[in-house]
């Protein structure tokens, strides 16, 4: 493999260069070392080397980028060295790399999905909640391909576990095929089986639910410029809309300000809408799950249907639409939800949308 030329191609694998790792786990080296003989042992397994090319190349991807948030998380302790986070903030920064890359949205968040859970295969027993998440990966990627990638990474390490972790890959696999989501996206008995699923622990997933909705909610994701108003607008004109620029400026609140008060005026108004079952948008930026949750919970208290539709442009799009606007949001905040952008996914709603604008 030529790792030079990979090396000259990528900032981000320079950056791993010297980075150290725990060596009762890793005793190879720094992160780069450790990538690189990753990728080696992923072009040595047959189960890759079998696979269409479109599928080697964005599982190369995803083996190059598994450990991509290390420099940013590995500390140094008296007890070791760690690098705690480094899945979760890996599938932020694959997700604006490859975004900024221009790769099509579901080949970007198949890859980064991966990398959120590339850990899991390696403590398939002591998981308790893997049934959901072997689902989720299922939904956005492929569980045969998280165990190419898990056994990759342990092949491209020197440690004295390596053996057993293998033994947990295949366990894990065997678990993915027994609950029918190992090469193919796990079925659900309609939409709404899926999201109660998601939303209840222990819950049933065969169990087909009932669809008690009684209106749809539908919340837009995307950042500043990117074409929200544009295209609800064009798509759900007559639908009554909870903006939080409209709330903003009418509470005289800046984008870089407290939203306190204009996150309370944007609930208060979609109870409203809620109590009369009348659909509406909800309308912000939305970018991390964390936050959509807060109105998709209230949403579905409401016995909601939920659409998420999420939209987006390349930086230099949305920056100069941005630039255009009377009141331009100011750019660091831009850059501040780029950074916290979690693509919206189908364990969130009844209906997930990428759209490009």
């Amino acid at each position: 493999m030529p790792w030079a030329q990979v090396r000259s191609e990528f900032p981000w694998i320079r950056r791993m260069d010297g980075v150290p790792q725990d060596p009762s786990h890793h005793g190879e080296g720094d992160v780069e070392v450790h990538t690189r003989m990753a990728c080696e042992a992923l072009a040595s397994l047959p189960a890759w080397q079998a696979r269409p090319a479109g599928e080697r190349a964005r599982l190369f991807a995803t083996v190059l980028l598994h450990d991509v948030a290390k420099p940013f998380t590995t500390q140094r302790s008296d007890s070791g060295i760690t690098a705690h986070g480094h899945s979760r903030m890996g599938d932020l920064m694959v997700r604006r790399i490859l975004w900024e890359m221009g790769a099509p949205a579901a080949w970007r968040e198949h890859v980064a999905a991966l990398v959120r859970h590339h850990q899991i295969p390696f403590w398939t027993v002591e998981r308790e909640d893997l049934q959901r998440i072997a689902f989720r990966v299922s939904l956005l990627a492929r569980n045969d391909d998280l165990v190419l990638l898990a056994t990759a990474d342990i092949l491209g390490r020197i440690a004295g576990d390596t053996a057993e972790v293998l033994d947990s890959i295949a366990l894990y696999e065997s678990y993915c095929a027994e609950q029918r989501c190992l090469s193919t996206p796990r079925e659900f008995a309609s939409d709404h089986a899926r999201f109660m699923y998601f939303r209840t622990p222990g819950r049933d997933p065969d169990y087909a639910a009932y669809d008690d909705t009684r209106m749809t909610v539908t919340l837009m994701s995307g950042l500043p410029g990117v074409g929200k108003d544009t295209w609800i607008s064009s798509h759900l004109p007559d639908v009554p809309r909870v903006s939080l620029d409209v709330l903003r400026a009418a509470l005289g609140v800046k984008p870089t300000g407290d939203q306190g008060r204009v996150i309370d005026a944007a609930h208060k108004l979609a109870r409203s809408y809620l109590r009369d079952s009348q659909p509406f948008v909800w309308n912000a930026t939305n970018m991390s799950r964390q936050i959509r949750e807060q109105t998709i919970g209230l949403a579905a208290a409401y016995k909601a249907r939920i659409e998420v539709v999420s939209l987006e442009a390349p930086m230099s799009v949305i920056q100069a639409r941005n630039s255009a606007r009377a009141t331009p949001v100011p750019t660091t905040v831009i850059e501040r939800l780029a950074n916290k952008w979690e693509a919206p996914d189908p364990t969130e709603a009844h209906t997930v949308k990428w759209v490009s604008t």
